[in-house]
């Protein structure tokens, strides 16, 4: 994980971070290690990444940028074409997360920065693995299902 602003990182919220990443990879079944590139910034370090990669003019939580286009609940048979042969890992993609975002979050839902930094990292982790919510329906339940499972798994849920 990087870091723009590591006066914004307690040891707590890296440690939730990187098991989110961890449980969220075992609870969809991904039977290979992986790389997943985290950038921990603040709403402005954001908006700059926002702006520049989506073209969009301003802050939000958490990005993703995912390395392969997968689909959600039909993971590959076959992972050798994925995996960096420099390192055997498989790169899934970048990520990231302002934690000054997450903190006001936090604060107007009433729970831990802990379980929102978590939140917005199974959220993530989730898009990398081909989820999305485009949609007001399905597609949204199901990626909501699968953050719930895994934010209980980690203990983090409400």
């Amino acid at each position: 994980m990087s870091f723009d602003r590591p006066e914004l990182v307690n040891p707590a919220v890296a440690r939730t971070i990187r098991q989110c990443i961890m449980q969220t990879l075992r609870a969809e079944g991904v039977p290979v290690p992986c790389e997943i590139n985290v950038r921990i910034t603040d709403d402005a370090g954001i908006h700059r990444i926002n702006r520049t990669m989506r073209h969009v003019d301003r802050p939000t939580d958490v990005l993703s940028f995912p390395m392969f286009p997968l689909t959600p609940e039909q993971l590959p048979k076959r992972w050798e074409p994925y995996l960096d042969p420099g390192t055997g890992l498989c790169p899934l993609g970048d990520m990231a997360l302002s934690l000054e975002r997450a903190k006001a979050q936090a604060a107007e839902y009433g729970h831990s920065l802990r379980r929102e930094a978590g939140y917005l990292t199974i959220h993530s982790m989730l898009h990398l693995l081909g989820y999305d919510h485009l949609d007001e329906g399905p597609e949204k339940a199901r990626m909501r299902a699968h953050e719930e499972r895994v934010l209980s798994d980690t203990g983090l849920s409400r």
